[in-house]
């Protein structure tokens, strides 16, 4: 008897410790470690079915966490998808979705970026006690109308401290690297500056022979309006690794240009430092990756160790620091009472290459890749959760979620209240993610690209069929290649684009690779499925307002005033970190 009493009591004891345990974790703040890559496909990884590329910490949190099949970003370039996942709106909403042929920040001296009267979670955090941090790419913006009001900065944004680049990645950035940024504009504008080059020599040529009867004032004045039309755009795209490959720390430059072989060294150790720093919590850290986008540079210690080439070795880089930023989580007592989440601002670049070799990522099964707003390759997207004793392990959803769901979760993991003057697009991850909720709170997924609608998904809970309509698709180049190479990015309008009059229609749950356009003659529900999404699509643009378009022509343009600068303009030069890093 006293055996049997003694064993209800310790069965007792432990269910209530255990019940105790959890309700703790949940009732208390937890610490919030955002991981973003840039460019990574959802099939560069091994937990989603890679098995050359070697990613062992991101495989990792998969098995001690929970992963997300049919996870969705709002956009398919860094700029908008960023603003997205940061304020859990679709771009359109705060003017980063652009109507001409610049989807993306341009400059560091742009005019455009995230609104100050956007509303990111880091605010909201900062509001609930957390320290808050970013380590990387931002690519927000910086300026408004002066130098150095910041008014799109980290800092403006929610974040208590910020280590890493304004701007992007870009080949410009690496000695000997052909040029990335409007490299189709530059060739027009050397073409212009050598005709005006030769016009000259063939005017001063014919006035000292005698063949061309001209008043030398006219040959000057034509030399001088030469001079200032290749001055006007050569200062901009003649410096790029000056202007827009810089390091800040909070408002201060520290390297102009950045050296790239130490900025993983540099990224790792701000990470670690900042845990270290706030180990007593909460703090959210948002680690926004210079991985995996070109030029790839990669450190000698990866360099030529994957099958994959430097993609791959770009990759597992960035695993390995993963790994050693969750080390120094376990090393400061942190990793039980931390929520962890990893993923992608968008697919692989399909149109990334070198010759023969591909710089860009996989995207599985999935069809298209960066820039293309419809196909499935250009917006599925890794998502991998981990909290150990409140996710299960091992957990796998196949649920439509989207990267703006993160706004809604972590400011919920924090006890915030979302914004009630402005719709919020994301949905509450938690009750998915516990196993709580068998659905995911999204009906329907809207596809922009740039501010061009392409494509709607509807998860029809009922039937459990993903329904995904087709307006517009880009022409691929060459026809049947899957991408538009020799393009850059697929264009999301005018001739590079197709217009389907009735859309183009996949069943996801049937065929997640869109390779068998369904129609009225294959399945018997297309007609009410068009309608359904058709009259969505009305509801949402109801719910649009006009706001400026921060990705304007004129907002998205070098201006020289606002050029952040650690010098005197133009000399824009400086080291702040010689010295001061350690090897990989």
């Amino acid at each position: 008897l006293s055996f049997r009493r003694y064993l209800l009591t310790a069965l007792a004891s432990c269910l209530f410790w255990n019940t105790f345990g959890l309700s703790v974790a949940m009732d208390s703040k937890p610490n919030i470690l955002l991981f973003l890559a840039d460019d990574l496909g959802i099939g560069d990884i091994g937990c989603y079915g890679n098995n050359t590329i070697r990613t062992p910490n991101i495989d990792r949190l998969a098995r001690e966490g929970v992963r997300l099949t049919q996870h969705i970003a709002a956009a398919p370039l860094c700029t908008p998808s960023r603003a997205a996942f940061l304020t859990g709106r679709y771009p359109i909403r705060s003017g980063m979705a652009s109507s001409n042929r610049y989807r993306a920040l341009q400059w560091n001296a742009g005019s455009g970026g995230l609104p100050a009267n956007e509303t990111t979670f880091a605010r909201l955090l900062q509001q609930q006690g957390y320290t808050t941090g970013l380590i990387g790419k931002w690519h927000q913006g910086v300026n408004c109308e002066s130098l150095n009001d910041h008014c799109h900065h980290p800092l403006n944004h929610g974040f208590d401290y910020f280590y890493g680049m304004p701007f992007t990645l870009l080949n410009n950035c690496q000695e000997n690297k052909p040029p990335e940024l409007d490299v189709a504009l530059q060739a027009k504008l050397w073409l212009y500056s050598q005709m005006i080059i030769l016009a000259v020599l063939t005017l001063t040529a014919g006035k000292l022979t005698g063949l061309i009867s001209i008043d030398w004032k006219i040959i000057v004045c034509f030399t001088l309006v030469g001079s200032l039309f290749f001055i006007s755009w050569y200062s901009s795209y003649g410096f790029v690794q000056y202007w827009n490959c810089i390091l800040m720390r909070n408002h201060d430059i520290t390297e102009q240009p950045m050296r790239l072989e130490r900025t993983a060294s540099l990224m790792l150790r701000e990470a670690e430092s900042f845990i270290k720093r706030n180990r007593h919590g909460p703090f959210l850290l948002f680690v926004s990756f210079l991985h995996v986008h070109t030029p790839l540079f990669t450190t000698e210690k990866f360099q030529g160790k994957s099958h994959h080439g430097l993609y791959g070795d770009n990759v597992e880089e960035m695993d390995w620091m993963v790994g050693k930023i969750l080390d120094s989580l376990d090393k400061e007592g942190l990793k039980n009472h931390t929520f962890t989440y990893f993923a992608s601002d968008h697919g692989g670049h399909l149109e990334a290459q070198d010759g023969s070799a591909q710089l860009g990522g996989w995207n599985g099964i999935y069809k298209g890749g960066k820039g293309m707003g419809g196909w499935e390759g250009g917006i599925r997207v890794p998502g991998v959760f981990k909290w150990p004793g409140v996710l299960p392990a091992g957990g796998v959803i196949d649920e439509p979620t989207s990267l703006m769901d993160i706004y809604p979760t972590v400011v919920h993991l924090a006890g915030g209240i979302l914004p009630q003057d402005r719709v919020i697009d994301g949905r509450n991850l938690m009750p998915l993610l516990q196993g709580k909720a068998q659905h995911s709170e999204h009906e329907f997924l809207f596809h922009y690209c740039g501010s061009y609608l392409h494509a709607v998904r509807w998860h029809q809970k009922d039937s459990g069929a993903i329904w995904k309509a087709h307006y517009v698709t880009p022409l691929f180049h060459p026809p049947g290649a899957g991408a538009c190479y020799g393009k850059g990015v697929c264009p999301c309008f005018g001739e590079g684009v197709t217009h389907h009059d009735p859309p183009l229609l996949f069943d996801l749950s049937r065929d997640p690779s869109e390779a068998k356009p369904l129609t009225a003659d294959t399945e018997p529900l297309f007609d009410t499925v068009i309608t359904n999404i058709g009259r969505a699509i009305e509801e949402h643009r109801r719910t649009l307002t006009p706001v400026p378009e921060q990705l304007s022509l004129y907002n998205i343009m070098w201006k020289p005033w606002l050029q952040p600068c650690c010098g005197t303009f133009p000399f824009c030069w400086c080291d702040k970190e010689g010295g001061n890093t350690q090897n990989l």
